[in-house]
């Protein structure tokens, strides 16, 4: 056999070691069509070039690609080659701060030895597809891995946090996940010195910094939930909670989870529990969704719901009442 036809079978087999986290030994022979032996040796080749390839011995042995020292090349299919080209343009105008400059070299690499067919194809998709996305706030990707880390290990962490006041203070806090939402990062975690769930603001944190002190993880609140339960009723001056008549996930297509938490009903209806600073924005995003609906708290949204479909009614009456209304000056 030629030294190419070995080294493209390295390849494969490098490939098939990247697709899933274990095989037989049988199997990768059935893959690449030869022996057993032959799948020994090639796995000893890719250890020479210093790829960690474990084997486990035994009837349900097989081999593995592990973690090393350095990042090896990695093989795609084209559809995976595709995929990951996509991505990587919607990721360069992403909120990670330096990502998105990381997802544009990446992008050119791939670019460079994709094949023409693929290229084109990824290019169409490209030129047909555009991104809207409202204004988000940058987040140091340090503070990502660092906080990542922390939740791995079950590590604490301290960092100087500010305030919807902008006072910054110091806090110390056992993380257990973080969560994005609307462009912007949240981090669920045991506030030490209030002794209490939290939800802190990435892009509000400075000095992140993980300590060596581990701690025993406890029984904690679903992590989305809690994060969406945080942002969408703690920050605002009034909580309403309204009966609409629509399935819930009618109401989740026009109602993002970061602005409001839909909670099943029964009977074709479902509750919408959303925050607001003024009871009359909350009466128009209400009405806005386009079903019947019922104030059940607060009984002043009912009120400022009646204000509002006064200016309504007014606003849709005939144009030729305008001469009778007294001119300014």
């Amino acid at each position: 056999m030629t030294v190419e036809a070995t080294t493209e079978r390295v390849l494969r087999l490098l490939a098939l070691l990247q697709r899933r986290p274990s095989w037989t030994a049988g199997e990768l022979a059935a893959e690449l069509r030869v022996t057993d032996r032959s799948v020994r040796r090639d796995v000893e080749r890719l250890r020479a070039l210093g790829y960690p390839v474990h084997a486990t011995a035994g009837v349900g042995g097989g081999y593995q690609l592990g973690a090393g020292t350095r990042l090896p090349p990695l093989l795609l299919d084209d559809e995976e080659a595709i995929a990951t080209a996509v991505s990587l343009r919607l990721a360069s105008g992403g909120t990670v701060a330096g990502a998105g400059e990381a997802a544009l070299r990446a992008l050119a690499k791939l670019d460079q030895v994709m094949p023409p067919r693929l290229r084109a194809e990824v290019r169409a998709v490209h030129g047909a597809t555009e991104t809207l996305l409202g204004p988000g706030v940058e987040i140091d990707a340090e503070v990502l891995v660092t906080l990542a880390r922390a939740c791995r290990d079950a590590v604490r962490v301290r960092f100087r946090y500010a305030g919807r006041d902008n006072d910054e203070h110091e806090r110390t806090v056992e993380p257990v996940r973080m969560v994005a939402t609307n462009r912007r990062w949240y981090l669920m975690a045991w506030d030490v010195d209030r002794d209490d769930w939290r939800t802190f603001r990435l892009d509000r944190m400075r000095e992140v910094a993980a300590t060596t002190w581990r701690f025993r993880a406890r029984e904690h609140p679903d992590p989305v939930a809690y994060v969406q339960r945080s942002v969408t009723e703690s920050p605002y001056r009034y909580l309403a909670r309204v009966r609409v008549h629509a399935r819930p996930e009618q109401v989740r297509e026009l109602v993002p989870p970061q602005v409001g938490r839909i909670e099943d009903d029964r009977d074709g209806w479902c509750v919408l529990v959303a925050g607001g600073q003024s009871l009359e924005w909350l009466a128009a995003h209400v009405a806005m969704l386009g079903f019947e609906a019922e104030v059940l708290e607060p009984p002043e949204l009912r009120a400022a719901a009646a204000g509002f479909a006064r200016r309504l009614t007014a606003l849709a009456g005939p144009a030729d009442r305008r001469k009778d209304l007294p001119s300014g000056g």
